[in-house]
């Protein structure tokens, strides 16, 4: 367990402590937001972390946020970095089912706008924008140095709609998890990196080139 805001004495915490930064994530994942106040947490720590960064974002702080007791937010939490992850996969998923192009079976045309449309969500959104302007070199620690909670959740999201479309003839063969985990790669290489380009080439440019480089990697 991180000793950085470790639980007080007689606080059972229902997360795995002995997962770490190399392991399985550890701790609730985005469906913590299903009940009450697992939203109450989470919409408190997209608040913390917008505002005042990953340094913001304490058990303490957490729970005077939230107007819980500190050991509400430790039966969720073990610590806070537990609740980083799950801040960052909560804030995924909703991303996804925002990107997500109709309720059909998905076509190429549709994963690679939905991957589009991610990128622009994402850096729209207040926490990770926060991040990635402000802590990038944290960002790159919750994201980059092992694949976590939000990585997982665009992954499903990718190797899914990539094996229905292939059904559907519109993507190459090719298993569909290691096609996601690509395209992942891709994106995210282009939407970090987006920034140091900005001088060099135009918004609508550099969109229109990322989407030709996804849908020729898909393309049959």
């Amino acid at each position: 367990m991180s000793v950085r805001n470790a639980p007080p004495p007689g606080v059972v915490v229902a997360v795995d402590d002995a997962a770490d930064d190399d392991g399985p994530p550890s701790g609730p994942g985005p469906d913590l937001a299903l009940d009450a106040i697992g939203v109450r947490l989470l919409d408190a720590a997209g608040r913390l972390v917008a505002t005042r960064g990953l340094k913001g974002l304490t058990i303490a702080e957490l729970a005077r946020e939230a107007e819980v007791s500190r050991p509400t937010v430790y039966r969720r939490f073990s610590s806070s970095d537990d609740a980083v992850r799950a801040l960052l996969g909560h804030r995924a998923q909703l991303l996804v089912s925002r990107a997500r192009h109709g309720p059909g079976t998905p076509d190429r045309a549709a994963i690679v706008a939905g991957v589009l449309d991610f990128g622009d969500l994402f850096r729209a959104d207040p926490v990770f924008r926060r991040l990635l302007r402000r802590e990038p070199e944290v960002f790159t620690r919750y994201t980059l140095q092992r694949i976590g909670r939000s990585q997982r959740v665009i992954h499903e999201w990718i190797a899914s709609a990539i094996s229905a479309a292939q059904a559907g003839g519109t993507i190459r063969a090719g298993d569909p998890h290691d096609m996601a985990l690509m395209l992942l790669i891709l994106s995210q290489g282009a939407l970090l990196s987006g920034p140091t380009v900005a001088d060099l080439v135009a918004p609508d440019a550099w969109r229109a080139e990322l989407a030709h480089a996804l849908d020729s990697y898909l393309r049959p």
